[in-house]
């Protein structure tokens, strides 16, 4: 089929990337005419394992091409994808203007049926409200063009997007047209995904639930591990048996620094505005988003209790990306606690896999370093914030031999403490019972 995708931001190119590899012709549409180009050059605008490759070659197969000009998108694209951002607004709500601006400009350029499918992370009701723009605008130019509105949400783990958008594990579909949901079973003919067709607002909430209910289960481990700190126990352990429990699982109880991230922060306090809106008040959720907003800070002070004052120490953070496999900084604990180390005085140098140097506009005191070992020389203590594999299995031996001091903490639980200990360093983890 052919289709568009309007919004090459990191849901649109990997969706656009993935849809190529499935055989369909694919054209990416962004107002950004740098990025237009950067994309026309088989150069993709952001790090995800394997994009690069596959971008280049479905450019190179015809499956793909990029404009930044929508009416040449749509002449021959009965589907149009819309993956567009919707960040938070300053009341934590969601700011949809840039999805409402491409409906209109939907509205005002078709010139047949339509399934306009919204992808981006929207909130409930939205999808009434991009029909209603369209239809002004076909009302506008006296034409009455049929076209049906699809919510489509996705769930792609960002360092593993591409790998979920070939072969998602379920396609939530919103839906009330039977003319649209045929059209949608060609766009996915041949997944082995679980359906779930239902209304557009339920695919609207299916989406935020499931984000709000991953960061709790973020919360409510990191919440634990303080406990756990000061009982002697250690989390990981806890963890562990209570994932074994099939109604638990293991995924997301791994007691860390905080989630961070394009998702999970600002998909939260979407929804309690929402619910606020209704006049409900979802206590777990708001509870979960206040863990977070104050994990770093309570990272710190374990960090304090160990050492002491931290005034005119040298910590290296390794890691500065909100997860590994990604060059997303957004909202990233590394950059947070970036900052309370240097209110307290500290002098703060970092290395990442995909740049140091592009946390500068984030944080300009931070000392960037090309490399792990740059990073680490004279610090009195090394604190592993992103669990890179080649962060977690760097050689420790070596690194302390560059080190001014032997604290090494591990805010991810991501390290073996035994192995860390034997090349010389003080392991301290996230509520490990010391």
């Amino acid at each position: 089929m052919n289709m568009a995708i309007v919004g090459m931001g990191y849901v649109g190119v990997c969706t656009a990337v993935a849809l190529a590899a499935h055989g369909h012709q694919v054209v990416g549409v962004d107002i950004d005419e740098g990025k237009i180009r950067q994309l026309q050059a088989g150069r993709p605008p952001i790090y995800e394992q394997g994009l690069a490759v596959r971008l280049q070659k479905y450019r190179q197969t015809g499956h793909l091409r990029f404009t930044t000009t929508l009416a040449d998108a749509l002449d021959d694209c009965p589907v149009v994808f819309v993956t567009v951002g919707t960040p938070a607004a300053a009341d934590g709500s969601c700011d949809l203007s840039s999805v409402l601006s491409v409906a209109e400009a939907i509205g005002r350029q078709m010139h047949r049926y339509t399934v306009v499918v919204i992808k981006s992370t929207v909130p409930v009701g939205t999808c009434e409200q991009v029909r209603d723009k369209i239809a002004g605008e076909l009302g506008r130019r006296r034409l009455q063009i049929p076209f049906d509105v699809v919510s489509n949400p996705e769930f792609l783990r960002e360092g593993q997007a591409v790998a979920d958008a070939l072969a998602p594990e379920r396609i939530v579909l919103g839906i009330d047209s039977q003319r649209a949901l045929a059209l949608l079973q060609t766009v996915y003919q041949g997944l082995a995904s679980k359906w779930v067709v239902t209304t557009p607002r339920n695919a609207e909430m299916i989406k935020y639930a499931s984000n709000a209910f991953l960061a709790s289960k973020v919360s409510f481990i990191n919440q634990l591990a303080r406990v756990c700190d000061q009982m002697q126990v250690d989390v990981v352990t806890v963890a562990h048996g209570m994932g074994l429990d099939p109604r638990i699982g293991g995924d997301f109880l791994r007691a860390g620094i905080g989630y961070g991230g394009s998702c999970f922060p600002k998909d939260v306090r979407a929804l309690l505005h929402q619910a606020d809106g209704c006049g409900v008040q979802l206590s777990i959720v708001a509870e979960a988003a206040a863990v977070n907003e104050t994990q770093v800070s309570w990272f710190l002070s374990v960090m304090r209790r160990r050492m002491g004052d931290l005034q005119g120490r040298r910590i290296a953070l390794l890691g500065l990306t909100f997860k590994p496999h990604t060059d997303d900084l957004r909202e990233a604990p590394a950059l947070r606690l970036a900052s309370e180390l240097t209110a307290e005085g500290a002098e703060v140098s970092a290395y990442d896999p995909t740049g140091a140097a592009r946390a500068a506009p984030f944080h300009p005191d931070l000392i960037p370093a090309a490399t792990l070992a740059a990073a680490v020389t004279d610090a009195d203590a090394l604190v592993l914030v992103t669990e890179w594999p080649q962060l977690v299995d760097a050689d420790w031996p070596g690194l302390r031999t560059l080190t001014r001091g032997n604290w090494l903490f591990d805010a991810r639980n991501a390290l073996d403490p035994a192995r860390v200990a034997q090349a010389g360093f003080r392991y301290v983890g996230v509520g490990r019972g010391g």
